[in-house]
């Protein structure tokens, strides 16, 4: 059966509220929740990017059973691999298990802000690569050195290791991530819901002798009563979106995805994220993931000021709709 999340989402709301929806989706039946981890919001109109990982661990203490993943963390410029490896053996302690670490290569938005430049996507896949093996060395608990082509490590060695091993997810949007991350990722993470990226995931892991693992997909939504005020609210805070990952990746500025944006109009939006009261219609749009082949589906309500009323009124009569639509 499809599992339901839902997602953090640091650049529509501030540190406190992302823990409160996190309690409230764990009440309203969502299976796991992911937050995205962002220095950046992508619109201005958003306004928030409060640190994703202080707000996790306060996610973790106050939800008892929902699952937690990063939906996604960059291992490799903002962070070095070994912090990354620290924090989430953190989370997975003070999660009881319940974590996941999702990664991915990154956009310049959140990562250019140290000062590194931004490589090309090849350099970028090469640093994922080698931060995983750095971060799995590190998850055994032992000492380690390392000299690699991106990273050094000098007799590093994580002192709190968690019992439960820590699953770790990889970004991957074509058969050329699938080829490089499917033999190191535990589980799939995708925006698209797309079938021969699930197959080709599939197919490479039975071909190393693994298991698939979990296929993670993650979609927008805007609910609210008045489909007008839903799609005007999606266009002023999630237009960025229709841009697609080859260009989201290169812009290092809200000004920059403001002005690549400019022409997107409210109906582009409505076409292509579901708006309004109607259920039935998210339920449609989510199905394309679950007739994919992927195994979760994180859902994004749109608009900081408006997750209070979704889960008041709409997130259990959704999830139930979203259940029977799946089964």
């Amino acid at each position: 059966m499809t599992r339901f999340g839902y997602t953090l989402m640091t650049e529509q709301n501030g540190p406190k509220e992302l823990v409160a929806n996190a309690i409230a989706a764990e009440r309203a039946g969502f299976d796991f929740a992911v937050s995205s981890d962002h220095y950046s919001p992508w619109l201005s109109a958003q306004g928030h990017a409060p640190y994703a990982w202080s707000v996790l661990g306060a996610v973790a203490h106050a939800t008892e059973r929902m699952d937690l993943f990063t939906y996604v963390t960059c291992p490799t410029m903002r962070y070095h691999p070994v912090i990354v490896a620290q924090k989430a053996a953190t989370m997975q302690i003070l999660a009881d298990g319940r974590f996941t670490l999702g990664l991915g290569s990154g956009e310049s938005l959140n990562e250019h802000v140290v000062g590194r430049g931004w490589p090309s996507v090849d350099t970028r896949q090469d640093m994922l690569v080698e931060a995983v093996e750095i971060m799995r060395e590190l998850f055994t608990g032992d000492l380690l050195t390392f000299r690699g082509r991106h990273f050094d490590v000098d007799s590093a060695r994580l002192w709190d290791v968690p019992d439960d091993p820590i699953a770790i997810g990889l970004a991957m949007s074509g058969a050329q991530g699938v080829e490089r991350f499917g033999p190191i990722a535990d589980d799939l993470i995708a925006t698209e819901p797309r079938k021969e990226l699930v197959d080709a995931w599939k197919s490479l892991r039975n071909s190393v002798g693994e298991p698939p693992g979990r296929s993670v997909g993650q979609i927008p939504i805007c609910w609210d009563p008045d489909r007008d005020a839903a799609i005007a609210r999606a266009h002023d805070q999630f237009r960025w979106f229709a841009g697609g990952w080859a260009v989201n990746a290169d812009l290092p500025t809200t000004a920059g995805f403001a002005a690549a944006t400019q022409y997107v109009r409210p109906e582009d939006v409505a076409d292509t994220i579901p708006c309004g009261p109607d259920l039935d219609r998210i339920v449609e749009a989510v199905s394309a993931y679950w007739e994919a082949g992927f195994t979760d589906v994180a859902l994004v309500q749109i608009g900081g000021d408006h997750q209070e009323r979704f889960f008041e009124e709409a997130a259990v009569p959704l999830l139930e709709a979203l259940r029977v639509a799946s089964s």
